[in-house]
C-alpha cells in the first residue's frame, strides 16, 4: 500500500514540474508617469480646438501633443494644480472641465445643492399635507344636513 502512495506523489511531482515554466523578472518600466496618470489630469481639461471634449478621449493631432505635454511636466516634477494653471494661462479658463468658484462662477456651486434641498422640503411638505388631509376629514364630526337637504329628502321619500 505504502508503495502505491509513493508511485503515485512521484507521479504527481514529475507532472507538477514538468509543466512549470521559468517566470523571469520583466524589464524595468521607465521612471515616467503612466498613461492612467496622464489621462487623471487629461481628463479635468477641455480641447481648446474642439468644442466640448475632454482632452483625455480628444482624438486630434494637437490633443495627442496636449497630453504629451502633460507627460512631459509630471516627469519634470509639476503637479496637478501648477499643470492646469499653464494651460490656463495658454489658452483660457474654458479649458477647465469644472470653473474656478470666483466670480459669478460660485453660483454653479450654490444654486444645485440649494434646489435639491428646497426640492426636498417641498416634497416632505406636499407629502406631509396630503398624509393629514384624509385623517382630519375622518375625525370632523359629521355636520348636520342643511333644511334644503333635509326637504329634498323628504320629497324623495314621499315620491317613492
Amino acid at each position: 500500500m505504502y508503495k502505491r502512495v509513493w508511485i503515485a506523489l512521484l507521479i504527481g511531482l514529475a507532472l507538477g514540474l514538468g509543466t512549470s515554466q521559468i517566470a523571469w523578472a520583466q524589464a524595468p518600466t521607465p521612471a515616467g508617469p503612466t498613461d492612467d496618470q496622464v489621462n487623471a489630469v487629461a481628463k479635468q481639461l477641455y480641447c481648446p480646438v474642439c468644442e466640448n471634449t475632454p482632452l483625455d478621449v480628444c482624438p486630434t493631432q494637437a490633443c495627442a501633443q496636449w497630453r504629451d505635454l502633460i507627460r512631459q511636466k509630471l516627469i519634470a516634477g509639476w503637479s496637478e494644480g501648477q499643470i492646469k494653471d499653464y494651460f490656463v494661462e495658454q489658452y483660457g479658463e474654458r479649458v477647465l472641465g469644472t470653473p474656478p468658484p470666483r466670480g459669478l462662477n460660485w453660483l454653479f456651486y450654490f444654486v444645485p445643492p440649494l434646489a435639491l434641498i428646497t426640492g426636498a422640503y417641498i416634497l416632505y411638505r406636499t407629502y406631509r399635507s396630503m398624509r393629514l388631509k384624509p385623517s382630519a376629514q375622518t375625525a370632523a364630526p359629521a355636520a348636520p344636513p342643511d333644511e334644503y337637504v333635509k326637504r329634498l329628502e323628504e320629497e324623495l321619500r314621499k315620491k317613492n
